[in-house]
C-alpha cells in the first residue's frame, strides 16, 4: 500500500470517530427513575444534547442525560428488611448526565442503617375448647347451627394470632315443612320491534318481553304465594336508525412552527374528520387526527451554572492590630466557591461567591488535651453480608473550654496539644439482618 492511500485509510478513520451517533431523542429525562419520556424521534446524538435536559437511548438500549453528571437526592429509605426485631433499610442515588460525579466525601451510591419495625415478633396463640351449637338458624325445613371459640389459650403475643377459624357451622334439620312462595323468573329477551323504523309525527313502535312464576312455583301444600304484579313488560323502541354516513378526512394543516429556540424540537399537523363527518351512526375515520415531525435549531440551549463545593477556610485574621493568636478573641475569615460550567448564556448561579466567618486563631496553640463527645454511629459497610458493622468514635482533641464559644467548627489551625495520655476509643456493633451479597 503506498503513503497516499494509507493517509486517506487513516482520515477516513478519524472521520468515522468523529461523526454523532444517531438515537432516539426524548424531550424530558426523569431524575428520580433514569427514564426516558416523550419521544421526539432519530437524530445525531449532539443535535439531541443541545438541550442538556433532554435524554437519549442508543445502540445499547439504556436511557442517558444530556446534562452534566450530577448525582440524584437520595431516594426514600426502603422497607425493613425483617418485620420484627433490628434489621437494616436502604436508600441509593444515582449518577447521571454525561461524564462522572465527583464524590469528595465518600458517600457512594448505597447507604445502610438499622431499623426496627417491631422490638418483638409474634407468637401465635391456642384456641379453647368449642361452646355449645347454638340453635338452628330456622324454624322449618334445613337451616345451619354455628359454635364458637376464642384465641385464648393462651392467648397471642406480640401480634400473634391462632391458625383456622373461630366459628364453626353444621347443617341442621327442623322436621317442619315450609310453604313455598312464588317468585318471578327472569324477564325474557326482547321481542322484535313493530318496525325498523320511525315515522314522524306517528307514534314510536313498541317492543314486549315476558316473564313467569316459576323461580319457584307456589306450593300447593301448604299454599304459598303468587307473585304479584304482571308477567309482560313493553317499551318504546328506540335507536331506530337514520340511513348512516361514513366520514372521510379533511386535508392535512401546515406545519406549525418549531416550538423551541434552541435544539431539537417537534413540529405538528392536524386534520378533521369532516370532509364529510360522519353522522347517523356512519363510521369514524380511521387512523391519526395528528402528525410529528422533527426541527433543530442548530443553537445550543442555555447551560446554567452550578456551584463548586466551598473551598478550604482562609488564615483567621485579627480585625485589628491586636494578636488574636491563643488568645479568646474572634477575627474573621473568608471562603470561596466558583459558579462551575456556564455556558451558552445560560443563568449565573444564585447565592454568594464569598462567604466569611468568625474564628479563634489557635495555629501551634500549646492546649490541653481531651476526648470529644461520640460521634454519630456510621452507617452500616458493607452494605451487604454477615460481617457488615457500624463504628462511633471519639477522640482526642484541644480543649476549648476556655474560650466563650464551644463550636469546634469556628476554630481555626492545628495546635499542640499531647494525647498521649488520652488515647482515640472506638465501638464497633454489628449490623443484624443485612440482605446477602449477590
Amino acid at each position: 500500500m503506498n503513503l497516499n492511500l494509507w493517509v486517506v485509510v487513516l482520515l477516513g478513520t478519524q472521520v468515522q470517530q468523529s461523526v454523532s451517533q444517531v438515537v432516539q431523542c426524548f424531550s424530558e429525562f426523569s431524575l428520580p427513575n433514569g427514564i426516558c419520556n416523550d419521544l421526539l424521534g432519530e437524530v445525531k446524538q449532539d443535535e439531541c444534547c443541545m438541550n442538556p435536559n433532554y435524554g437519549y437511548i442508543a445502540a445499547d438500549g439504556v436511557c442517558k442525560s444530556c446534562r452534566r453528571a450530577a448525582w440524584t437526592e437520595w431516594s426514600s429509605w426502603g422497607k425493613c428488611s425483617v418485620p420484627c426485631t433490628e434489621g437494616v433499610r436502604q436508600r441509593h442515588r444515582m449518577c447521571y448526565g454525561i461524564g462522572s460525579c465527583s464524590d469528595p466525601e465518600k458517600l457512594g451510591s448505597l447507604q445502610t442503617e438499622p431499623c426496627m419495625e417491631k422490638e418483638c415478633c409474634p407468637v401465635d396463640g391456642g384456641w379453647t375448647e368449642w361452646d355449645n351449637w347454638q340453635p338452628c338458624s330456622v324454624t322449618c325445613e334445613n337451616g345451619i347451627k354455628k359454635r364458637q371459640r376464642t384465641c385464648s389459650n393462651p392467648p397471642p403475643h406480640c401480634g400473634g394470632s391462632c391458625s383456622g377459624e373461630a366459628e364453626e357451622t353444621a347443617p341442621c334439620e327442623t322436621e317442619v315443612v315450609c310453604p313455598t312462595h312464588g317468585g318471578w323468573s327472569d324477564w325474557g329477551s326482547w321481542g322484535p320491534c313493530g318496525g325498523t323504523c320511525t315515522h314522524e309525527g306517528h307514534d314510536t313502535p313498541k317492543e314486549l318481553r315476558k316473564r313467569t312464576c316459576t323461580k319457584p312455583r307456589p306450593s300447593m301444600v301448604p299454599r304459598g304465594r303468587d307473585c304479584d304484579g304482571s308477567d309482560t313488560d313493553s317499551r318504546l323502541c328506540t335507536g331506530l336508525p337514520f340511513c348512516p354516513r361514513d366520514g372521510n378526512w379533511g386535508p392535512w394543516s401546515e406545519l406549525t412552527a418549531c416550538p423551541v429556540t434552541c435544539g431539537v424540537g417537534r413540529q405538528k399537523q392536524r386534520r378533521t374528520c369532516d370532509s364529510p363527518e360522519p353522522k347517523y351512526g356512519g363510521k369514524q375515520c380511521q387512523g391519526d387526527d395528528q402528525k410529528f415531525g422533527l426541527c433543530t435549531v442548530s443553537v445550543h440551549c442555555p447551560i446554567h451554572g452550578v456551584w463548586t463545593e466551598w473551598g478550604p477556610w482562609g488564615e483567621c485574621k485579627p480585625p485589628s492590630k491586636r494578636t488574636i493568636r491563643c488568645r479568646s478573641r474572634e477575627g474573621t475569615r473568608r471562603r470561596e466557591r466558583d459558579c462551575a460550567d456556564r455556558d451558552f448564556e445560560g443563568n449565573f448561579c444564585e447565592g454568594e461567591i464569598v462567604q466569611h466567618g468568625n474564628c479563634y486563631d489557635i495555629e501551634g496553640c500549646e492546649m490541653n488535651a481531651v476526648l470529644s463527645e461520640w460521634s454519630k454511629w456510621s452507617y452500616c459497610k458493607p452494605n451487604c453480608g454477615s460481617k457488615s458493622k457500624q463504628t462511633r468514635e471519639r477522640v482526642c482533641i484541644a480543649d476549648i473550654s476556655a474560650y466563650s464559644s464551644q463550636n469546634i467548627q469556628i476554630f481555626s489551625g492545628i495546635p499542640i496539644i499531647d494525647c498521649k495520655d488520652v488515647p482515640n476509643e472506638t465501638q464497633i456493633r454489628a449490623c443484624k439482618n443485612v440482605p446477602e451479597c449477590p
